[in-house]
Formats: structure tokens, sequence, C-alpha cells
């Protein structure tokens, strides 16, 4: 029998959940929010569609537990890559980047990835806490170009930086080192696999750490230790909160079963709950898909695309909610050279085809790209924004139940320009093993 939440504090935090209409008063003053919800996911937007497709190849591997990268990061520096490149090199870049809506109306992938990069540089320190750092590292490689160079830091925040003459012990130490500043003094765990770096290689990589902060805590009278239900039966420390919503007028017309979202694909159907959490002022939110029953993601995962993402959340409606949430740190070192050539990239890394003539002059048949690296940190904890502790409480309805005790898909994205920022999933959550499950 699966644990049941105790009473917990009657506070107020906006949410979006789909599933059936409910009501939900309030009465005193809210937390600084937008007047509208947020849109759904942009079906053109890069960072949604690659990240949805890197996610996919990455959980195509029984070995990933817990994966969470940024694909805002990924995508705005494989945008910044493709305008030093030429040739079948710059296509398969682009195609990488480019949605059949924004290739049918010819719409430029660079202006929303920068612009979402400068929107969440603005929110940093309002809605969340956030570290991240973009570099493109060169090996024993010509001069980069100048104007490159500059463009790509202006535009996606891409420094260059030069590894040194040693071997690939001293290269993964550099980079290794990189990373721990990028994630403001956070170790990232070792890669997967050594990176060997060839004279004229260019390594992508990106640190990104990030911690949200709610609209009201999650105070510690209110966590308890329960079982995680994953991969591993542990105990950990759940966070407990009634919340309740500000934001009215949807009206779900989504086949639903009261908390169940139904999703349909050929001859079988999963169930889920998908909850929408704006952080603090609502400059971000984070997105959870928690399968009904106790089960691992494959099959939710099997089904997902930005398509079916934006059609539930335009379906979502506004209610109070019971959130139970494992106060937990979701890390991850990737190497994604496997993933992006199955997408179809390939001809980058080969340097005999490979055509980064942009990226320095003398670049033919001497440069070629060697790895894209990928550090991120993502922590599940109570803290709310600043000026949490001057609001007043609300009253709550007749909450509905969101029990994330077993594994479930996490989303973060920037609410002004509807990027994703984050991705991944937690399988397992760290704590005293029981027994194995799933």
């Amino acid at each position: 029998m699966l644990p049941r939440l105790p009473v917990c504090i009657l506070v107020s935090l906006p949410v979006l959940l789909v599933q059936g209409d409910a009501s939900a008063s309030s009465k005193k003053k809210s937390p600084p929010v937008p007047a509208s919800p947020p849109p759904p996911p942009p079906v053109g937007d890069p960072s949604w569609s690659l990240g949805l497709r890197l996610y996919r190849a990455l959980r195509s591997e029984s070995s990933s537990v817990n994966p969470v990268f940024s694909p805002l990061l990924v995508a705005s520096s494989l945008e910044a890559l493709g305008g030093g490149s030429s040739g079948t090199t710059a296509s398969q870049l682009r195609d990488l980047l480019t949605t059949p809506s924004s290739a049918k109306a010819g719409a430029s992938t660079a202006e929303p990835l920068s612009g979402a990069l400068k929107s969440l540089t603005n929110a940093n320190g309002s809605s969340f806490h956030l570290h991240a750092s973009s570099a493109l590292f060169s090996k024993q490689a010509p001069p980069v170009s100048q104007a490159f160079a500059k463009e790509s830091q202006a535009k996606f925040r891409l420094e260059h930086r030069s590894l040194g003459k040693g071997d690939s012990k001293a290269d993964l130490k550099q980079l290794h080192g990189w990373a721990r500043a990028g994630l403001g003094g956070l170790d990232g765990a070792p890669l997967p696999a050594e990176i060997q770096a060839k004279a004229g290689a260019l390594i992508v990589a990106n640190a990104l750490r990030f911690k949200g902060l709610w609209q009201r805590e999650f105070s510690e009278e209110s966590t308890d230790q329960r079982t995680f239900l994953g991969k591993k039966y542990t105990k950990v420390t759940m966070m407990h909160r009634a919340v309740t919503s500000s934001w009215n007028g949807f009206n779900p017309t989504l086949s639903s079963l009261g908390q169940v979202c139904i999703g349909t694909l050929k001859t079988w159907k999963i169930w889920c709950k998908i909850l929408e959490v704006p952080l603090w002022a609502g400059k971000a939110s984070v997105v959870l898909l928690l399968p009904f029953h106790v089960e691992s993601l494959a099959r939710l995962e099997k089904l997902l695309t930005v398509e079916l993402l934006s059609k539930w959340l335009e379906k979502a409606s506004v209610m109070s909610v019971t959130i139970s949430l494992p106060k937990a740190n979701i890390t991850s070192t990737l190497s994604l050279q496997k993933e992006l050539s199955a997408l179809g990239l390939t001809d980058a890394w080969d340097q005999k085809v490979a055509d980064f003539s942009g990226v320095s002059d003398k670049s033919k048949g001497k440069l070629h790209l060697g790895g894209v690296l990928q550090w991120a940190s993502l922590e599940l904890a109570g803290e709310a924004g600043k000026g949490e502790e001057n609001l007043e409480e609300e009253d709550v309805g007749k909450p509905k139940l969101f029990y994330a005790d077993h594994p479930f898909i996490i989303f973060v994205r920037d609410n002004a320009t509807g990027a994703l920022l984050l991705m991944g999933a937690l399988d397992h959550a760290e704590g005293e093993a029981l027994h194995d499950e799933l």
C-alpha cells in the first residue's frame, strides 16, 4: 500500500494541473505573478524540439538513470557553431535545430535562443538561482576568427578557450576545472567516457546549476521521511504543501478522469498527471509529468512529443493541489556525441569532411567536432523567493493530490520566451535502500 499524506500546512502557490473542473478561492494577498498563465511550449522552439529528441535518445540506453541537461544551452551552442560552419556540416547543424513549423515560416532559430538566454540572465536571483556557462574548447587548432568569437560570445554567451598541449588526462582535468567553476563550485560527476581530443578538435561544453525558488517555502515542519518507489525503494525526505492558484479561466476539454490525463499512441495508452508550478514572480515554471501508477518512465517517454505536451498544457485547469515532492539534487555529466550522431549530425566529427571555415580561415581539413559535453545540476529544495515571509496566507479549498513518490519527468521553462532551460528525470532518489522494484 502506498504511503498516505499527512496533514499539511495550508499556504498558497500557483499551479496548473491537467484534470477535471475544480474551484479555488483566493481571499488574501498573493505572491507576484503574471496576470495570465504562461503559454504552452512553442511547437517551433528549437530548445523544446532538440531537447525532447535528445532526451529520448539518451533514454534508449538502459544505463541512463537520473539524466538532466539543458536543451537551451546545447541548442544555443550548436547554433553558434553552425554560424561558423559551411556545406553539409552547416546543413546538418541547421536540421538539428529547425522544426517543421519554423522551416515553413522561414523563421530564424538564432533569435529565440539568444533572446531566451538574455531573459534567463535577467530573471536570475528572482525566480531561481542559476549558474550557467558555455565554452568552445579547441585543441592545437588554427587561430579562431575574432569575428566568430565575438559574435558567439555576444549572442550565445559561448566563450572560446584553448586546451593545453598535454595528454587526455590533462584535457579532462582542465575541462572538469572549468565545469566546477561553471557549476558555482560544485564538483560534477566524471564523464561517462574519456575524451580523446586530437589536434584540431573543437569541444562544446555546457555547465548549468539550477535551484528554483517557490512562491512559498516547504517548511521543515511539513517534511518527513517517506518511501520513494523508484528503481530502488529508498527512504527520502518528502516535502508537503497544500497549494492553490491565482490564475483563472481554463476550461479543459481533454479527455480525463479525475487527476488522470489520458494520452494514446497506436494500441496502448498511458495515464499521467501533469502539474505546472510557476516559481517566484512567475518568470519561470517547473512542469512535472508523473505516471498515475508506480512504474518506470519508459511508456510515458515513448509518447512524448512537443505537440502532445503543448496540447496537454493548453487544456490545463487551475485548482488547489496538495503536492508532495522528494527533496533531491539531480546531477549528471553527459557526452552527447552518440545521441547527436543518431539525430543526423555526422559530418562534423570527421576531420576529412567537417567544414568549420567560419570558425577559422585556415580550418580546411584541420578542424572537427571532438565532443559535446554537458554538466548539469537541478536541486529540488524547499526555499522560496525573497519576500515570501511578508505574504499573507490564503484559503485553500478541497485540494487534489499530486504525490510524487515514484519516477517522474521534470521540465524547467522560461515563461517570457517559452524556452526549455532544463529537462530531466528522477528515476532514483538517494536514501536508505529498502529493496529493488522497478
